[in-house]
């Protein structure tokens, strides 16, 4: 009988972070089909756009304030974000704890902005396909806030439990990150679309 040699694997860690973990990549399929619903919006959006006499269809264009209070405090995320990430990767605990807690709070705020944005449309969903539109493509994009909000609050709410020091958690952290950067990046052409194309 032919001796086998068997590689010793008891030093390799449990879980991996970024590129290899499994949830990374999870993550990274559900961002390339959620960035296609995103997509077939917007190309309804320009579709609807290229057959209009006139665009917005009877309603005036839409308030710019929210959008824009919206997308700042979405683009300022991001510093604290990126942050976040790195302090996951580094398993810095106590700065990951804080890190969670200051994005949840920036991931509920343009969400409470968002119900003055739903009326800053100047439209009902239901008044014509445009409403149809610019409703369908605010609340796809408020969902993914939503969704993301609601994964930031519990891996905090776990950072503050015995599963805080898993590494597993901190692989969690910076999947969560990466998810958040695709809503941000997702919303800017969603916004271009909603609020500065009726102005050109």
């Amino acid at each position: 009988m032919k001796e086998r040699v068997v590689a010793d694997l008891a030093r390799l860690p449990l879980h991996g972070m970024g590129s290899a973990s499994v949830t990374w990549w999870g993550t990274l399929a559900f961002m390339l089909i959620e960035g296609t619903g995103f997509a077939l919006g917007i190309a309804v959006y320009l579709y609807l756009l290229s057959v209009a006499a006139i665009w917005p269809l009877n309603a005036p264009r839409p308030d710019l304030l929210p959008g824009t209070i919206v997308t700042v405090i979405l683009l300022v995320s991001l510093v604290l974000n990126y942050l976040v990430s790195r302090w996951a990767e580094r398993q810095d605990l106590p700065k990951v704890k804080l890190g969670m807690i200051v994005m949840s709070i920036l991931g509920i705020a343009p969400l409470v902005v968002r119900i003055f944005e739903f009326t800053a449309m100047n439209v009902s969903w239901d008044t014509n396909a445009y409403g149809s539109i610019v409703w369908t493509l605010l609340g796809l994009h408020t969902t993914h806030i939503i969704t993301d909000v609601i994964d930031t609050l519990v891996l905090g709410t776990l950072m503050f439990t015995r599963h805080g020091d898993n590494p597993r958690r901190f692989g969690d952290v910076q999947d969560n990150a990466m998810y958040w950067n695709f809503v941000v990046i997702a919303w800017l052409p969603i916004y271009g679309c909603i609020y500065w194309i009726p102005r050109l």
